[in-house]
């Protein structure tokens, strides 16, 4: 195993586009990393750049106490499985696992013994005699994890790896892959467009956005800490809702009215003008359910559509914005790959609401969970950037441009 430091690391093509952008990451020994972030934010190409696919323009990267820039991919001692599998159609799966290791010349002995290890840990025996063309998606899968391991390789990288199968089959793949890194402790580069993936899997979680690092640091970090509107709106779905908001002393002032803020957090937004906050929808509820108001604040207003889905239900109300945080909003949707930002108030209340289309509701929401957003940077101002993870200066938009490759 080894730790994979990554220094101020330039991918540049010949007509100057940076792909991937200044990003540094450190990924620690045994640590499973996860690269995020909407089709063109250049996940997979750092990823290439890492196992050596890819040259790199400028800046450092490190496995173990080595300088890799300059090695080829088979003096790095990476496993990558890949999103379409890369398995051999006419072999078995136990040669399939074998390759890497009949490639190393390795006796047949040792390599007898590694198959069986590999194929009992991912629970393949019944299926050595197979070829790949036999075996479910998720089978297929585990065969390219099964030709990792053998190598004994100093870590695991992979490129999407689950997007070609079903969401029942992904689910039961992503306990598989969990239970597979921790049991065997190995540094993990994890490269994914799917939050959920990002969210359940990573020790940490690396967000890029148009080949620059938007925010390092734990799921819980991203979901409760994001530092700018690009994290906010990415992480969490539904997404988080934006709205125009002012702030006058410990007050927030919102389309629908106005919510008491802690002190700490109204002091940060003070006399900045017109803001965005940003509220997830579990932070609301039916206020008639909820018997504790607690720190919260109570609204009255028009629910145009409500979905029941048993033990929840989700209210859809349309509220009016002013032009600057409608063209930052249609610019969020830009940046996050077309995701829905609608000036829609999305709330998520208990199954047990009784509110109804077309009537007027009064709805509760916890004040101490807004966030306030600089519109022009989209700095998120309520947040102790310091505890944050690492998040890049912002406003720094040399990413202003056009989409990046992976």
């Amino acid at each position: 195993m080894a730790a994979i430091d990554i220094k101020n690391i330039v991918k540049e093509y010949g007509d100057g586009f940076a792909a991937v952008n200044d990003v540094s990451i450190d990924v620690q020994d045994g640590e499973f990393m996860i690269l995020v972030g909407p089709s063109g934010c250049g996940k997979s190409t750092l990823l290439r750049m890492i196992v050596g696919l890819e040259d790199i323009t400028s800046g450092e990267m490190r496995i173990g106490d080595k300088l890799v820039n300059d090695l080829a991919p088979r003096e790095r001692n990476l496993a990558m499985v890949f999103q379409n599998y890369a398995l051999y159609p006419h072999l078995t799966v136990y040669e399939n696992i074998a390759f890497p290791l009949r490639l190393a010349r390795a006796s047949d002995e040792e390599i007898d013994r590694k198959v069986r290890a590999a194929s009992k840990t991912l629970e393949l025996d019944e299926h050595l005699d197979r070829k790949p063309g036999n075996l479910s998606g998720g089978q297929r899968q585990r065969v390219a994890m099964g030709r990792a391991i053998v190598r004994e390789a100093d870590a695991f990288l992979f490129d999407e790896p689950l997007s070609n199968l079903d969401a029942k089959l992904r689910g039961q793949m992503r306990t598989e892959i969990t239970r597979l890194q921790k049991r065997l402790g190995i540094t993990t580069v994890y490269v994914t467009h799917d939050q959920t993936e990002a969210m359940t899997l990573g020790h940490r979680v690396a967000v890029l956005k148009r080949g620059v690092l938007q925010q390092l640091a734990t799921p819980r970090e991203l979901y409760e800490n994001p530092g700018n509107l690009f994290v906010a709106g990415f992480i969490g779905s539904p997404p988080m809702n934006f709205l125009p908001a002012t702030v006058e002393g410990t007050s927030v002032k919102l389309p629908f009215g106005t919510v008491t803020l802690p002190p700490e957090r109204a002091e940060k937004a003070a006399g900045k003008g017109l803001l965005m906050a940003g509220i997830r929808p579990e932070h609301f509820e039916d206020a008639s359910v909820r018997a504790d108001h607690g720190t919260g604040s109570t609204f009255r207003a028009q629910v145009e559509v409500v979905e029941w889905l048993g033990n929840e239900t989700y209210a859809y109300i349309p509220f009016e914005a002013p032009p600057e945080v409608e063209a930052q909003l249609r610019q969020l949707e830009h940046d996050l790959d077309g995701e829905s930002m609608h000036t829609q108030l999305v709330v998520s209340l208990d199954g047990s609401s009784r509110i109804r289309e077309g009537e007027e509701a009064e709805i509760w929401v916890d004040g101490t969970k807004i966030h306030l957003f600089e519109p022009s940077t989209g700095e998120n101002l309520t947040v102790d950037h310091a505890h944050a993870g690492r998040i890049p200066a912002l406003g720094n938009e040399a990413a202003e441009q056009p989409s990046a490759v992976g």
